[in-house]
Formats: structure tokens, sequence, C-alpha cells
């Protein structure tokens, strides 16, 4: 019995010198709020080549709608959203000419033609209606998205993948969702596309190891950070201004648990969310690694709250990028 006893102790000794470590290694490996840009990454070129200054986000809304599509490496599957897209976008406005609009591509590090092709419809659209943000060195799909809404003009803001697999006409599903928020007095409500009603269909294709991994990522979101939505990670989220300010602000991770992060600092910051069923197909192509990045996202999930809770992340003031 008293043997029983030792290796129990001896257990319990072992978790709680476990958990000490991680929580040092959560606090000391934290990193800060990446706002600052290369000099290149201020200024987006013109369709006859000329450069200017990117607007910032602390400046009041001169457009009413602003659709921020981070792309590495998508010469290939871009067209097909971006026609999508633009062809959703030109008839909304001839049907409503006080509707105004922009898109900001941004290039995340692309290693292809990414940039080439998107300023196919600066050329095409002008530049007050597409821009392209080429960043100087990779950051990941968070820190693209962070660049491209902290560039943007619109009074509601709109993340939709370069890849497509959203419908993008759901976009009038989402803004009925934002509008049905209650975002005063602050102005800040955030619509989450979700997909999880089709993960019914979705697990009857998956593997039994990547449905394990699926539900166990969701149980990880629900457990360190996020809870009442469903699907954190759809890639079609819309932000008012304000909401967008406050969120991509104290925003830190840059992968593909960013999405996380700033619905647990949506939810610390007590703004509203809706989540909005809509319309999803998998393209080929997808940069997500199934095992390697599923594992990385689980590591995030248990970083952000602990670096949260340790104090190495607080919320931050809005600043302006240098």
């Amino acid at each position: 019995m008293d043997f029983l006893c030792e290796i129990v102790q001896a257990l319990v000794a072992l978790a709680v010198l476990a958990v000490i470590v991680v929580l040092i290694m959560a606090h000391v490996t934290a990193g800060k709020v990446k706002l600052t840009r290369h000099e290149k990454e201020k200024y987006f070129p013109t369709a006859t080549g000329d450069k200017e200054l990117f607007p910032s986000l602390h400046d009041p809304h001169s457009r009413e709608l602003s659709v921020v599509v981070p792309a590495y490496n998508e010469e290939l599957r871009m067209p097909v959203m971006m026609e999508e897209a633009m062809e959703y976008l030109e008839n909304r406005q001839k049907q409503h000419p006080s509707f105004t609009y922009e898109v900001i591509v941004v290039d995340d590090g692309s290693k292809d033609k990414t940039t080439e092709v998107a300023m196919g419809y600066t050329r095409k659209y002008g530049a007050d209606k597409v821009r392209v943000l080429t960043l100087v060195e990779n950051r990941g799909k968070g820190g693209a998205v962070r660049m491209g809404t902290l560039s943007s003009r619109g009074k509601v803001i709109l993340m939709a993948d370069a890849d497509g697999a959203t419908k993008f006409s759901d976009l009038n599903k989402v803004e009925a969702g934002l509008n049905g928020l209650d975002s005063k007095p602050e102005d800040m409500a955030i619509a989450c596309g979700s997909r999880s009603h089709l993960e019914k269909d979705s697990v009857a294709e998956r593997s039994m190891f990547r449905t394990f991994l699926m539900y166990g990522f969701h149980f990880l979101v629900w457990f360190f950070c996020v809870r009442g939505i469903s699907d954190t990670q759809c890639g079609f989220k819309l932000f008012t201004r304000q909401a967008a300010l406050k969120t991509f602000s104290s925003l830190h991770v840059e992968r593909w648990a960013f999405d996380v992060e700033l619905l647990y600092i949506a939810q610390r910051l007590k703004i509203p969310i809706a989540e909005v069923a809509v319309n999803w197909t998998e393209i080929e192509g997808s940069k997500l690694v199934p095992v390697w990045s599923w594992l990385q996202m689980g590591r995030d999930l248990v970083f952000i709250r602990l670096r949260y809770i340790t104090g190495a992340w607080k919320l931050q003031e809005p600043q302006k990028t240098d």
C-alpha cells in the first residue's frame, strides 16, 4: 500500500513539474505583436506602375467593403476566386451605385507569380478597386491577413481565402449575420462563416485518424480558448472596422491558429459574434499539411491560453504600424 502511495505521489509530482515547465516555456517563448512592416510593404503599385502609400485602419473608412485575400503561391487557384468575387462586387455596384469596395490581395512572400496574377486585376479594374500588397518575407496566413486589414479602407472588412472554397455570394448571409448583432456602443461585431453543418458528410469521407485529429482540435479550441463557436477555422469572416482594429492590434499568432486567437480576443473584449452557415467546397492544393499542421495548431492553442494567463501576452491598445 505504501508503495502504491509513493508511486501516486511521484506521478503527481511529475505532473506538477510538467505543468510548471510548460508554463515557463509558454512564457519565455512568447513573441510580441508584429506590427512593423518593411518599407516596401507600405506602398502598393498602381496600374501604371507608380507607387502609392497604403492608408491605415486607424483612418476613417472611405469604402463600404474591404476584401482581404491572403495568398501564398496561389497563381493557379486565385484567378477562379477573383473572377467570382469581382463579378459579384461589380454587379452589386451596378445595382447599387452608392456601394463602394476594394479588394486587397496580400502576397505572403510567394515564390510563384501570385503578385503578377493579382496585378492583372489591378490593371483591369484600377488600383482604387484592387490593390496588391507584396510582403517581403512569408509571415503566415494570420500575418498576411493582419497586414491587409491594417491597410484597408472599408467600413466592414471581409477575410476571404484565395482558393475560393467559400461561395463569394455568401457574403450576403454573413452581412445579414453581422447586421443582426447589437454592435453598439463601440460599433464592434464579427460574423464568421461556418462549415459545421457539413461536418457529418466530411467525417464520412475522412480516415478515422484524421477524424480523431479534427475532434481533438475542436476539443482543444473549446477547452483552452473559444466556446460557443463550432467552426473557428473557416476563412470567411466579416468584421466591423472597429472590431478589426481592436482584435488585429492584439494578434500574436501568425500561422494556422490565428483565427482562434482572434476569436479568443474578441470574446475577451465581449465583441458580439455571429456564426453563419456558408457553402463550402474543398479545393485541391491546400497548404495545410494534415498531421504536422494539426499538431502545430494544437500546440499554439495551449500556448495562446497559457501566455494570456501568465501575462506574457496582453490585450493591446490599437497602434499604427511603423
